[in-house]
């Protein structure tokens, strides 16, 4: 089964010409690998200046966000299907800095369904803020999917990814680095959840890692975690970092 390596770019890079400069290079190392699937998500405004870039399917585009509505009055949003023309093919949801800015379960379930209805494949992210001793998080996460996931039919799972993303263990307020066991027990609960709600249909459903991912540590959540792939942020903006986490990828691949 091929990894699925998505660089969530965030509000990086500051310029057109940087932003074509990167994709270039990563698709240039993306391109050599057959068991790696790269998604790079730009922010909005490259999006048509990055299509023109997309050769083959080995690296394509995918977005940060979408709204839940094909169009609309909604001043400043993008819509699933405005992405869709653009030959977008993946779309992340609910990320937990969207969640942040104050994106609910509700909006992240409506949003899934405006991707799915698109043709997108939906990146759900999950997480917790917190780990406590009792367990509780567990229990977070898993009423996190299936908020998310209310109303999704067990066709649509070919339109699904879950990413985990353990918000205690990202950015400066870190309290430390996530384990490939930590990363490991949400799997087996998110595996659990699903089955729960789809039965065998929910097995081909990617679950990524993302949190912190580097070169160094990528190989490790690749090979011990149980995941199909990783969201990668601030390393997904340098090519040559990146292309170290996309070898790493083909090699647990094989």
């Amino acid at each position: 089964m091929k990894k699925l390596i998505i660089g969530n770019w965030k509000m990086f890079p500051v310029s057109a010409k940087e932003a074509r400069d990167k994709f270039t290079a990563i698709k240039k190392e993306a391109a050599a690998l057959r068991n790696v699937q790269t998604v790079v998500c730009p922010p909005f405004v490259y999006m048509g200046d990055l299509k023109k870039l997309v050769t083959g399917h080995r690296c394509v585009l995918g977005a940060q966000n979408a709204w839940t509505e094909e169009s609309g009055a909604y001043t400043g949003e993008v819509s699933p299907d405005m992405l869709m023309s653009l030959g977008v093919s993946y779309v992340i949801i609910g990320h937990s800095e969207r969640r942040a800015l104050g994106e609910t379960d509700e909006l992240v379930n409506r949003k899934v369904h405006a991707a799915i209805k698109a043709g997108l494949t939906a990146v759900l992210c999950v997480g917790e803020r917190t780990r406590d001793a009792d367990g509780e998080y567990l229990k977070y996460i898993g009423e996190q999917i299936l908020f998310a996931l209310k109303g999704v039919s067990k066709k649509d799972l070919a339109n699904v990814v879950i990413a985990y993303e353990p918000i205690w263990a990202i950015g400066k307020n870190a309290v430390r680095a996530a384990s490939t066991d930590d990363a490991l027990e949400v799997t087996i609960l998110i595996r659990k959840t699903l089955a729960d709600l789809y039965g065998q249909g929910s097995f081909n459903i990617p679950v990524l890692y993302g949190g912190s991912v580097d070169a160094q540590n990528a190989g490790d959540f690749l090979a011990k975690s149980q995941v199909q792939g990783l969201l990668v942020g601030r390393s997904s903006l340098d090519p040559k970092v990146f292309a170290a986490i996309l070898k790493s990828a083909e090699k647990t691949a094989r």
